[in-house]
C-alpha cells in the first residue's frame, strides 16, 4: 500500500475560518459562526485531501483565485443535509388529519378538470422530506387522487443530495423506524448486491420534481403553493435574510397556505403575518 505523504496542516486559523464563513455568506446567505468551526474543520480537512493540498490555507487561497469554478463543489462539501423520512412527524399528521381534509373539501375545479394541489419542500436535501409527503397525499386522497392535478417542487442548493433525491435509491435502514405497510407498498427491497438497498415506488416519484435553487437568488416558479416547507434552514440565515425569505414565502403561498418551520425555529417579527395553527405551523390569512 502506497504511503499518503501529504502534509495537511490541521490548524485551522481565524483568519482562514472567518474567510470560508464570509465566502459561504456571499455565496449563500449561510451564517457559519464559531460554533460550527468544528463541523468546517472536518469537511475542510475531506476538502483539502480531495483537492490533493496541503493545508486550509492553500483551499482558501484556491477559492480566492478559482471561486467562480470552485463553488459547485465547495458548497456540495460543505453544507449541512441531515435529514430522514418522516423527519418531524407533526407535519405530516397534520397534512393527513388537517390540511388535506379541507383542501379536498373546499378546492375548486381548475380548467382542465382537476383539482390542483402544489407543495414545495424547499430544502429537501436528498429527498426523504419531499417523498414523505408524497406518501402522505397518496395515503390521504388515493380515493380521489384521479380527481387531482398534484405536484410536489423539491428544491436544494447541493447537486449531489438532489441527484440522490432524484435518483430514489437508498439504504434499507433509513426506513427501519416508518410503518410496516408503507414498506411493502412503497419501497422496493433491492437484491444480490444491491440487497441492503431501496427504490422508491414510481407511483411516489411520478409527483415530484427535483430543481437545484439557492434561496438568495431568483425564484423562477410563480405559485402559488398550499404548503411550503422550510425546515431546519432558516436558522442557518441571519435575522434580516430570514425575515426576506418569509416575506417571499408569504407571496408564494395561496390564501390560506401553510408554512412549515424546524422544530427551533420561529418566524420572529414577521410572526404577525401568519397565523400560527400549530407546532411550527403557520397559516396565511384567507
Amino acid at each position: 500500500m502506497t504511503k499518503d505523504t501529504r502534509d495537511i496542516s490541521m490548524r485551522l486559523t481565524d483568519n482562514d475560518f472567518n474567510f470560508i464563513c464570509e465566502f459561504v455568506y456571499q455565496l449563500t446567505g449561510i451564517v457559519l459562526n464559531e460554533n460550527k468551526r468544528e463541523m468546517v474543520y472536518r469537511r475542510l480537512t475531506r476538502i483539502v485531501r480531495d483537492r490533493n493540498l496541503h493545508s486550509f490555507s492553500d483551499y482558501c487561497q484556491l477559492l480566492r483565485e478559482q471561486g467562480a469554478q470552485e463553488k459547485d463543489y465547495f458548497i456540495n462539501a460543505i453544507t449541512t443535509n441531515l435529514t430522514s423520512f418522516f423527519r418531524e412527524q407533526h407535519h405530516f399528521d397534520y397534512l393527513a388529519t388537517e390540511e388535506l381534509p379541507k383542501l379536498m373539501a373546499n378546492k375548486n375545479v381548475q380548467a382542465n378538470g382537476k383539482k390542483r394541489l402544489r407543495i414545495w419542500s424547499s430544502a429537501s436535501s436528498t429527498g426523504e422530506e419531499p417523498y414523505s409527503i408524497a406518501i402522505t397525499i397518496l395515503e390521504t386522497m388515493r380515493s380521489v387522487i384521479s380527481d387531482w392535478d398534484v405536484k410536489i417542487l423539491a428544491t436544494d442548493i447541493d447537486s449531489n443530495v438532489l441527484a440522490t433525491g432524484k435518483a430514489g435509491v437508498y439504504e434499507h435502514r433509513r426506513i427501519e423506524n416508518i410503518k410496516e405497510d408503507f414498506k411493502h407498498k412503497y419501497f422496493k427491497r433491492g437484491c444480490g448486491e444491491n440487497e441492503n438497498n431501496i427504490r422508491i415506488n414510481k407511483e411516489l416519484s411520478d409527483l415530484i420534481t427535483f430543481k437545484k435553487l439557492n434561496l438568495l437568488h431568483e425564484w423562477p416558479m410563480k405559485g402559488p403553493f398550499d404548503v411550503i416547507f422550510c425546515r431546519n434552514v432558516i436558522i442557518y440565515f441571519d435575522k434580516p435574510t430570514q425575515q426576506e425569505l418569509f416575506a417571499r414565502y408569504y407571496d408564494l403561498l395561496a390564501p390560506g397556505g401553510l408554512l412549515m418551520l424546524g422544530h427551533s425555529e420561529n418566524l420572529g417579527d414577521y410572526q404577525k403575518h401568519f397565523d400560527n395553527v400549530g407546532r411550527t405551523i403557520f397559516r396565511k390569512p384567507l
